[in-house]
């Protein structure tokens, strides 16, 4: 069985696959995980792009009435796909591949809205603290003792 934080690991990689399924963002996912999953071995890698392909179409043919549940089963599959690969690795080897699939994932998630910087149209009236990033801090004080 899994630790927490690989659990929560692969679904955000079932996640991942499922937001980028149809997408500019899927080409890079799509070969950065197969790569992943292939782990050296090419015709595995191409197995999997084949699954991801196969993924990915169903997701992207999903009329209104089924598209939901086609994602959410997608996600599952992938998701139990992930813990597969990484329950079957010893310690050594899950840990290196738990940090490869972060970084993939990543990499792969675009920036929100918030995150990116994009600001416009705004209209501050009086003091205003305003802040653009991931990961920081603000401070921020109004009045005579700021």
């Amino acid at each position: 069985m899994l630790a927490e934080a690989l659990t929560a690991l692969a679904a955000a990689g079932g996640a991942a696959v499922v937001q980028a399924a149809g997408t500019d963002a899927w080409e890079g996912l799509r070969s950065r995980l197969a790569r992943w999953f292939g782990r050296g071995n090419a015709e595995r890698e191409r197995g999997e792009l084949e699954r991801l392909e196969h993924s990915a179409a169903e997701i992207v043919a999903a009329d209104a009435g089924t598209a939901d549940r086609v994602r959410a089963r997608q996600e599952v599959v992938w998701q139990t796909r992930i813990e597969t690969l990484l329950e079957g690795l010893d310690d050594e080897q899950r840990t290196k591949a738990a940090g490869l699939l972060q970084e993939l994932l990543e990499q792969a998630t675009p920036p929100s809205a918030g995150e990116a910087g994009g600001v416009s149209g705004n209209t501050f009236k009086g003091p205003t603290a305003f802040q653009v990033g991931n990961n920081n801090r603000q401070d921020v004080r109004f009045g005579p003792r700021a």
